[in-house]
């Protein structure tokens, strides 16, 4: 499983022109699955990304996490994570799993992450997404196991 872990000041999924799911301050998070992908990866990575502290303190420092400062998640799947292009030019994507288990991980990573007290939304599965941020810092990070 990996993760594109963004802080951000808001952030938003649209649908057919239709927001489906919107957050201010928090995290999107670009969710990819692999064949080896498993329950307990899953839950390893939901207490790395709720636990993370890249939310500054009264100092200025990155010390604080979604939860401390109330943030909000925004967690859209995302299978082109695995693209493989070390052939050629045209991705090859067969490192991604296949759409049933990725979205079954998916649907388990975000109520895992909704039982943590942290509100979540999300996207929808599989759907022609277009997702709009305002990053902050801008701070990126990448999680996998």
């Amino acid at each position: 499983m990996k993760l594109v872990v963004q802080r951000v000041k808001n952030a938003k999924v649209d649908i057919d022109n239709k927001t489906v799911g919107s957050i201010d301050k928090g995290f999107l998070v670009l969710l990819g699955v692999t064949h080896t992908d498993t329950k307990e990866v899953a839950d390893y990575l939901v207490k790395k990304l709720c636990n993370l502290r890249v939310f500054e303190d009264e100092n200025g420092k990155m010390n604080l996490s979604i939860k401390d400062v109330n943030g909000k998640l925004l967690i859209v799947s995302q299978f082109t994570l695995y693209a493989d292009c070390t052939g050629g030019n045209r991705p090859s994507f067969i490192n991604a799993a296949k759409p049933d288990m990725a979205n079954e991980l998916y649907e388990y990573f975000c109520d895992k992450c909704k039982t943590t007290g942290i509100e979540v939304q999300k996207g929808i599965f599989g759907a022609d997404m277009k997702v709009s941020l305002l990053n902050d810092g801008p701070v990126t990070i990448i999680l996998d196991k």
